[in-house]
């Protein structure tokens, strides 16, 4: 059983229509959206959205506790439910639901399927040269730093084995922005998680309001230094 998750806050422009793209590219999927007490009426939608389908699920939280946390909740949700595999996609359409199949049937060669902007055949669109300069080199900075070969370290569409989740220790996730994503990563890589990246075509969001920041890329980087003063001095 595969758990397609999103954590939205304001996606009501792309929700509806992305969770559609979903159900038809993966239709044996269950769809979870975490949403974040979203002042647009993306919660009421889920709502409603729950009634009319078997397949769909929503948690509400009380207000915008971050990316991160929304995506824990996510992953502790799944391993509750029983669930073999979680996908979790931004809400904005930057990731193509056409490449779920693709991501499903890569699950038998890794713990962690990656769909990676950095491998062989992956593209973005959309993003200005700043913007992709300072992912490249974000990325790069987080192989050095936590000693992992995955090229795209910072994209969130990935596919997880749930009983590999199962071994995370949630207490010691700190970051609740986009930094989530590489402390999950270097927790996974240290119980020894096996991972594979496949090429997919990264899109900037289809409409509304980017959450990234300029104190992101900061967050990332004292994440990034943490986790590598951890990996030098042995520590667990």
């Amino acid at each position: 059983m595969i758990l397609v998750a999103l954590a939205t806050y304001n996606e009501i422009e792309n929700l509806p229509s992305l969770t559609a793209a979903i159900h038809q590219h993966l239709p044996q999927a269950d769809v979870l959206v975490v949403d974040d007490n979203s002042p647009d009426g993306t919660g009421l939608w889920c709502d409603e959205e729950a009634i009319r389908s078997r397949w769909f699920s929503v948690i509400h939280r009380p207000g915008k506790l971050g990316l991160g946390s929304a995506t824990w909740t996510a992953m502790r949700a799944a391993i509750d439910r029983g669930y073999d595999h979680l996908i979790t996609l931004d809400a904005d359409w930057s990731h193509p639901p056409e490449a779920l199949p693709r991501l499903a049937a890569a699950a038998s060669e890794a713990d962690v399927v990656i769909g990676s902007r950095y491998c062989r055949g992956g593209r973005i669109r959309g993003w200005p040269f700043a913007r992709r300069a300072l992912s490249i080199a974000m990325n790069w900075a987080t192989r050095i730093a936590l000693g992992t070969a995955v090229r795209d370290a910072s994209g969130a569409c990935r596919l997880y084995r749930v009983d590999r989740l199962k071994q995370l220790d949630f207490a010691r996730l700190k970051a609740t922005g986009y930094a989530y994503l590489e402390e999950v990563l270097w927790q996974l890589h240290r119980t020894g998680a096996t991972f594979v990246e496949i090429p997919i075509t990264f899109t900037d969001r289809r409409a509304g309001t980017s959450k990234i920041h300029l104190g992101e890329a900061w967050g990332k980087a004292a994440v990034l230094a943490r986790l590598a003063m951890r990996r030098w001095r042995g520590v667990e």
